[in-house]
């Protein structure tokens, strides 16, 4: 039998991770409990099902990933602040400083922005100059927007309820909430890439993609902010899991996109000492890929449901069902191509420029030019 006499033995000690952990677990677990019986006059079983799904899925994040925990704890405290600075009255927005310029959800996301569009320069500025210190500012800028973000969308969804039990609903309902959300979950995407794999030589790329969303955002948004009654079709507890299962999807064919440009600029010397090697992007673009394909999928799944019970039936062809319909097929084939034809490089790097072109439009541009059962989030 082997002896290790050189082994020191160790006493047990409590991980200050899982203390950590399990707190945040417990503050999760009550706080759904309360919000299960405070509103279960208002909630049905299907609300209450979506509820604890959510809390159980968050939950698994937070413990896989535990940057999770302080955030959704900061977001939940300056979200219950802002709601109890309102009171119940709306009006409150633009008498009450923290409300005015900081904690209502149109400050919040305008924060957002800002956090954003500094991270970009910043990570730009690190970048080009090769300096980490930049680098880190870029990340700390992203977490700040995240964190406003996150704010501003839990806190417009409690002003919609202000303006009425009739008119409260989740902040999805219109490409204006659906650009805020967009923003913040491609930078979480894209942050929690970074901190697995230890690099931040993508931050440019993957935060000029949000930056550009939040433009268009802020310009749509000159008289979109306004919240506005939810339409028949879209009052269902379908919208709380399909919107954002689809709108994961579009985040990550978005950063799979930037992967590829980075690919392809690698090959230059000035970019190449700039950026990760080719095979490592290539496997990022192939878990962005991948990782959008099935929450696409499940996002068109869930919408064909959501069909059947607002329009009588689960396809109509409808351009934006159409549309959908394209981007899998298109992402269903490069899964193929590098998977089963083991194909790599160049090919894949250009497809996945094209696929956030056909995704762009699929998300966007049916809206703007085309009609259907879905115009009511054209522009």
């Amino acid at each position: 039998m082997l002896a290790y006499p050189n082994r020191i033995p160790t006493t047990r000690r409590y991980h200050p991770g899982l203390l950590r952990s399990a707190v945040f677990l417990a503050l999760l677990a009550g706080a759904t409990c309360y919000a299960l019986l405070r509103h279960s006059a208002s909630m049905d079983l299907f609300d209450s099902a979506i509820l604890v799904t959510s809390a159980i899925g968050l939950a698994a994040m937070a413990l896989a990933w535990h940057a999770l925990q302080p955030l959704s704890l900061c977001a939940a405290i300056l979200s219950l602040l802002a709601i109890q600075l309102y009171g119940q009255q709306l009006a409150r927005a633009e008498q009450v400083f923290l409300l005015k310029y900081f904690l209502s959800s149109q400050s919040a996301i305008m924060w957002m922005g800002f956090s954003y569009w500094a991270s970009t320069v910043l990570y730009a500025l690190g970048w080009l100059r090769r300096k980490a210190g930049w680098m880190t500012l870029g990340t700390r800028a992203a977490w700040a927007g995240s964190l406003f973000g996150l704010t501003g969308l839990l806190v417009r969804w409690y002003e919609s309820y202000l303006l009425g039990s009739d008119v409260g609903h989740i902040p999805v309902s219109n490409l204006y909430e659906v650009f805020v959300l967009f923003s913040f979950l491609t930078t979480m995407l894209y942050l929690h890439l970074e901190q697995q794999f230890g690099s931040r030589q993508l931050g440019l790329f993957a935060m000029a993609v949000v930056s550009a969303a939040v433009l268009f955002m802020f310009r749509y948004g000159l008289g979109a902010h306004e919240i506005q009654p939810l339409i028949p079709a879209l009052k269902s507890y379908w919208i709380k899991i399909h919107v954002p299962a689809n709108f994961i999807g579009y985040g990550a064919f978005s950063m799979a996109a930037m992967f590829g440009a980075a690919w392809l600029l690698a090959g230059r010397p000035f970019f190449a000492s700039r950026l990760p090697s080719r095979a490592w992007l290539d496997e990022l673009s192939y878990k962005a890929i991948a990782l959008g394909f099935v929450f696409f999928t499940i996002a068109t799944i869930l919408g064909a449901l959501w069909a059947a019970e607002a329009w009588g039936g689960y396809w109509s062809w409808d351009p934006k069902e159409t549309w959908a319909l394209i981007v899998w097929l298109n992402y269903a084939a490069w899964l193929h191509t590098r998977l089963v034809k083991h194909v790599r490089g160049a090919l894949l790097a250009w497809w996945s420029l094209v696929g956030f072109a056909i995704t762009l439009f699929a998300f966007l541009g049916v809206n703007m030019f085309l009609s259907g059962l879905h115009s009511y989030g054209s522009l």
